[in-house]
């Protein structure tokens, strides 16, 4: 009898914990007292200023919280598969990563659940076997829509500080729908612009045929033949190139920096640009931070080893205006004094 109600009781056990795991319960272990973390932060471009800023801010989360941080480069697919074994071996418990192929997601998820690692994906959220967003996967990136709205609210209020007449003023949408979060961008500009007043048929779309100041440069050359009554001209494209691009258009065919205001996105590509002796037609742009995209994910991602506190599943990050009368002082502020 007694061993009849010892085999219930083992079986009740069982089937508890086959439970816990099919709600979704982690099964990596809680790290011991005294045991060291280590963290993994695989970025796509590590040459670029953008990830060098990840992971400076994710080192000082590092550093507050004791934990080891390994930075790392996945510049492709293979590149990360093999590091994430690297991480695994070594004994790591969470991964912070910017794919370079945002479809590699299932292929990372299975390899960092064969080694228990804890995952958020940073600045470009991964897409499923289904072609759909895997929204299991925690995620922390940019509010892409919401930071063009806040560029297309700016550009209006402009216009009206600068006391101009819609009628005569034209909106060039740098444009480059091939990419979702650029899409989103300039969405988000032209939907604040209507919402704010602005006539939809005077919001015209330049196409980049290349994502650089180039592509914009030609794309608002045509755009400027095509519509020769315009005197005036906002300017909004998905990044600080985009606008740029356009302003060199508009001043090689002479159009005035008061005739002219832009407001870029990112705002580390157009820090030479607001510090010209002479002010442009490039008033501004929104700065994202790198700061929460690192030292934030890297925060949480301790938690949630160190504490088990989950964070949530989608944190998106908004833009700061800066112009020539504030980057500095902005700059200095967000932690880009070497900028």
């Amino acid at each position: 009898m007694n061993l009849l109600k010892n085999l219930v009781f083992v079986m009740f056990i069982v089937l508890l914990a086959g439970c816990g795991e099919e709600a979704g319960v982690s099964s990596s272990p809680t790290p011991k007292e005294g045991e060291k973390i280590t963290i993994g932060f695989i970025v796509k471009q590590p040459e670029e200023p953008w990830f060098q800023m990840e992971h400076r801010f994710a080192r000082e989360a590092s550093k507050e919280h004791g934990f080891e941080l390994m930075e790392l480069a996945g510049t492709d697919s293979e590149k990360v598969l093999s590091l994430i074994d690297n991480l695994g071996v070594k004994g790591a418990k969470g991964l912070l990563i910017c794919t370079p192929d945002v479809k590699l997601g299932p292929a990372i998820m299975s390899r960092a659940e064969k080694y228990g690692l804890k995952v958020i994906a940073v600045d470009d959220r991964f897409i499923g076997n289904d072609g759909k967003f895997m929204e299991n996967v925690h995620y922390l990136g940019i509010a892409g829509k919401e930071i063009g709205k806040d560029v297309g609210a700016e550009l209006y209020k402009e216009m009206q500080k600068r006391g101009w007449d819609v009628k005569d003023t034209g909106v060039a949408m740098i444009t480059f729908h091939e990419l979702d979060t650029a899409k989103d961008r300039t969405d988000g500009a032209a939907e604040a612009l209507i919402a704010a007043g602005f006539p939809k048929e005077q919001i015209y779309l330049a196409p980049q045929k290349t994502s650089d100041i180039k592509g914009s440069l030609e794309a608002t050359d045509i755009l400027l033949v095509q519509k020769p009554g315009v005197k005036h001209w906002l300017v909004a494209g998905m990044n600080d190139s985009a606008v740029l691009g356009a302003i060199r258009s508009m001043e090689a065919r002479g159009f005035s920096p008061k005739d002219v205001c832009g407001i870029g996105i990112n705002g580390t590509d157009c820090i030479g640009e607001l510090e010209k002796r002479e002010a442009t037609g490039f008033y501004g742009s929104m700065l994202l931070q790198a700061k929460k995209h690192g030292y934030d994910t890297a925060t949480m991602m301790y938690r949630w080893i160190k504490e088990g506190v989950e964070p949530p599943l989608d944190t998106r990050t908004r833009g700061i205006l800066i112009t020539r009368d504030n980057f500095r002082e902005i700059l200095r502020e967000q932690g880009f004094e070497g900028i």
